[in-house]
């Protein structure tokens, strides 16, 4: 079955880094496009970044556009989400997703808090 599991949440400060990285199994995840969506208190899920299986495009929210970098290895089967320059704005569960011959897959999250 198809899994995915995100990993490298934290507490960090305004200003730092953090790179998440998502593991996918149960698929060819060399046919899919993946995505990083993010959940705020109180917010709605919203899309923060997407890949293309080729990694031949990218797209960004305009939130993250020049802070977040969206990469994939398809050798490991694993998604990554770089993000820099982290501001408290940024503060939510961040969700792997996936749309794989017309469904939709999620992980668990892993939750990212930017705090002084």
């Amino acid at each position: 079955q198809v899994q995915l599991v995100e990993s490298g949440g934290g507490l960090v400060q305004p200003g730092e880094s953090l790179r998440l990285s998502c593991a996918a199994s149960g698929f060819t995840f060399g046919y899919a496009a993946m995505n990083w969506y993010r959940q705020a208190p109180g917010k709605e899920r919203e899309l923060v970044a997407t890949i293309t299986r080729a990694a031949g495009s990218t797209n960004y929210a305009d939130s993250v556009k020049g802070r977040f970098t969206i990469s994939r290895d398809n050798a490991k089967n694993t998604v990554y989400l770089q993000m820099n320059s982290l501001k408290p704005e940024d503060t939510a569960v961040y969700y792997c997703n996936t749309e794989y011959f017309g469904r939709s897959y999620w992980g668990k999250g892993t939750l990212v808090t930017v705090s002084s």
